[in-house]
């Protein structure tokens, strides 16, 4: 476990260190785009943050290799020789589209070809465990086609998220830690050397968000783009390749004792096929609602739009920093629920604590609907903005008004006795902040109008 946090934090520390001097080489190079209608950002963010977490993998893998334990993941296999060569194909049209935008189909093809790379190289599933069948083993041209299918989904489920700053990177970031415990609990309890990898990767992956996201949090200084987008899911890709179709069920010895407590000891074996689709669950329900929507409307699949699951969010009311965290706590609850499932899955307690905080999610996802109404007894406690508008205020507001106008058509009208006091003296949601003339009183802000 230490050598896996040397070199998580190895990675992390290079991707933080290398990302400031890489957005001033894309505010030189001129890999700021212009604002789209698509964009929640107001002002123009260089690009090119995958650069930084690209050297942070190569610095993750290179640490890795010196390591008394983990070199033996490199002696054994050829796996991260495999990733490192498809992460340079993705990183490489990354880049270039970054800074040239260019067309999705060659994107698509750019990914299919980094796929390629790593199953030319042993990167492969080889056997899928099928419940009620158990292991069955594929053929080149199965195995083939599938590694390319999860790549492909994986890659554009965490293309497509990034519309915030701070979500792309966060919510994989989370998902590569369920992974991590996962393929942790595999290599070291069950003593599988051939889970190493997978293990591996989930820590350099982690490393690479940790690293990146000071830097992309709300408000983001640099922007990851598709060079990083594309990276990170490919690696989350891997270690999910790696751990379905490299790791032999029967090496477990599950299949032991009762029918029935064999199909509960055999869940750890059936939990590759659905952990890859569950860590990446609301990408991958953003993709295919994406797909539906721009297909229906006759649009391209690939046609930008604001549509996604974040943007969604953020009409229905909710701040940036809070559309954010309510991604996250969607990934963490499945990500983890479906961990810790893997564990006990004969524990029905495990069910009832992911009902209650899909519960707790749900209102929370809602709570823009709702309007606070805070009881009397309460408001003297809370900001001033959670007060309820007492019936006089208005009155009182409306003949300040009335009082003011008077006043500028060259009548006079005493202003402290028709503008009513301001309580809280700060900009609420029910009115503007009180604005104080020279002679001390206040006087009505007109700017929010």
């Amino acid at each position: 476990m230490r050598e896996y946090l040397l070199t998580l934090c190895v990675t992390a520390a290079v991707t933080y260190l290398l990302t400031g001097p890489v957005r001033k080489f894309a505010i030189v190079a001129g890999a700021m785009p212009e604002i789209r209608a698509r964009d929640v950002h107001r002002e123009p963010t260089p690009r090119l943050g995958g650069i930084a977490m690209f050297f942070g993998l190569c610095a993750g893998l290179l640490v890795a290799d010196h390591l008394q334990n983990l070199n033996e993941v490199f002696e054994n296999s050829n796996e991260p020789r495999a990733l490192l060569s498809g992460a340079a194909v993705i990183w490489l049209i990354g880049v270039l589209d970054d800074k040239f935008e260019i067309d999705a189909l060659i994107k698509l093809g750019g990914q299919m070809i980094a796929a390629g790379v790593m199953v030319m190289q042993g990167l492969t599933i080889l056997w899928l465990p099928v419940p009620g069948v158990g292991s069955v083993s594929l053929s080149d041209q199965q195995g083939t086609l599938l590694t390319v299918a999860l790549v492909l989904i994986t890659i554009n489920a965490v293309n497509f998220v990034d519309g915030l700053d701070g979500l792309a990177a966060g919510m994989v970031c989370i998902a590569a830690t369920a992974f991590f415990l996962y393929a942790y609990r595999i290599w070291f309890s069950y003593g599988i050397e051939s889970a190493a990898p997978a293990t591996l990767f989930a820590a350099i992956l982690m490393g690479m968000c940790l690293g990146f996201l000071p830097h992309n949090m709300h408000p983001a200084r640099i922007f990851m783009g598709d060079s990083g987008s594309m990276l990170i899911g490919l690696v989350l890709a891997a270690g999910a390749i790696s751990i379905t179709g490299q790791v032999d069920p029967d090496a477990m010895n599950l299949f032991a004792g009762s029918e029935r407590s064999a199909v509960h000891q055999t869940v750890p074996v059936y939990i590759p096929l659905l952990l890859p689709l569950t860590i990446i669950a609301v990408p991958a329900a953003d993709l295919i609602l994406a797909v539906v929507r721009r297909t229906w409307r006759g649009q391209s699949p690939f046609a930008a739009d604001r549509g996604h699951l974040h943007h969604r969010l953020l009409e229905i009311g909710h701040s940036h920093s809070r559309a954010v965290l309510i991604m996250y706590f969607w990934s963490a609850l499945i990500a983890f629920g479906a961990l810790a499932y893997s564990v006990h899955s004969a524990s029905m307690w495990i069910v009832l604590v992911v009902v209650a905080l899909s519960f707790v999610g749900l209102v929370l996802l809602l709570l823009p609907r709702f309007t606070p109404r805070t009881p009397r007894w309460m408001e003297a406690f809370v900001p001033p903005r959670y007060r309820r508008v007492r019936e006089a205020e208005p009155a009182a507001a409306a003949a300040g008004a009335a009082a003011v106008a008077e006043d500028g058509a060259g009548e006079s009208a005493p202003a402290s006795s028709a503008a009513p006091a301001v309580r809280g003296g700060g900009a609420t949601a029910i009115g503007g902040r009180a604005r104080h003339t020279a002679e001390g009183k206040s006087a009505p802000d007109h700017s929010r109008v």
